[in-house]
């Protein structure tokens, strides 16, 4: 089993100008306790069961570059993109201009996005659920033509959402044959169809009966493409608060490795934890210590 971390907040001490060394810390202590990957969440505002709406948060891309120049081993990625954020082309470029200067260790990860307060709030145009599924599954086609070959096909797109007149990505992704596309989101009729289709990994939240119908849904969505379904990384994305020495709150280290033994259980290759007060470092050093050792080999 692989462990990921996901960083959903940014409200640390120090205010603004501490916000960068303390993401630093937290991104070398994680990758020295062996964390698989490293995450952003793609919101431009904090979002609800976090923190209010006003609390600090960064750009996802813009911070993974800079988390890029940090690591050297953990991957990284959004968890996960807004397809209404950026236009189609600039997906695939993004992402590759991560995956070449990190040594290629990018994800893509995308979904078809639901934060209409932020959207409406900084002006971003915000289309009808079935429209932004409609524009991921072009932008997941042209990525696909973005991520052929030396260069990209140098074709053209013609769609209902996108034009694109050549296809060209130079330099290409060093990752072949492309970054990995991770899918966010459990929908069975849309989502996963699209996991099945055109990505490489799949992310559902849920415990372990919940995320064991998603994936036996993908299953079959993967016989009927004929798509091999164990070619799909499966992963969940879960909240953990975990008791560190001197604390009496949290949930202690063997009840998380047994937590994850059930989600391994259920199909899950790829546990992505929000782990609280992670800025402390001890979160992080438990984790690594007692957790991580334990679960590797499920």
């Amino acid at each position: 089993m692989k462990i990921g971390l996901q960083i959903d907040s940014f409200k640390w001490p120090g205010g603004p100008a501490e916000i960068g060394p303390t993401l630093g810390r937290i991104a070398r202590t994680a990758e020295d306790a062996g964390f698989d990957s490293i995450w952003l969440m793609d919101h431009f505002f904090q979002i609800r069961g976090v923190g209010p709406a006003t609390d600090p948060m960064l750009e996802g891309w813009t911070t993974l570059g800079f988390l890029a120049a940090l690591t050297s081993r953990a991957r990284l990625g959004l968890m996960v993109g807004g397809i209404h954020y950026r236009t189609a082309g600039l997906w695939a470029k993004t992402a590759t201009t991560l995956d070449v200067l990190s040594g290629g260790r990018a994800w893509l990860g995308i979904g078809a996005a639901w934060n209409e307060d932020e959207s409406r709030g900084l002006g971003f145009p915000m289309p009808p659920l079935g429209v932004r599924f409609e524009m991921l599954e072009e932008m997941l086609q042209i990525t696909h033509a973005l991520w052929t070959g030396e260069r990209g096909t140098e074709g053209a797109f013609n769609g209902r959402h996108y034009q694109a007149n050549r296809l060209l990505n130079s330099p290409q992704a060093l990752t072949r044959p492309h970054p990995p596309i991770m899918i966010g989101g459990g929908g069975e009729q849309k989502t996963l169809r699209l996991v099945a289709q055109y990505a490489d990994a799949t992310n559902v939240f849920g415990d372990g009966p919940r995320v064991a119908h998603k994936y036996a849904v993908l299953r079959e969505h993967c016989e009927r493409i004929g798509r091999n379904y164990d070619e799909i990384e499966r992963t969940n994305l879960v909240d953990i608060t975990v008791r560190v020495p001197g604390s009496t709150g949290g949930t202690d280290p063997a009840r998380i490795v047994d937590q994850f033994g059930e989600l391994s259980d259920a199909g899950v290759q790829h546990v992505i934890m929000s782990l609280a007060n992670v800025e402390d470092l001890g979160p992080l050093e438990v984790i690594g210590r007692d957790v991580i050792s334990q679960v590797r080999d499920l």
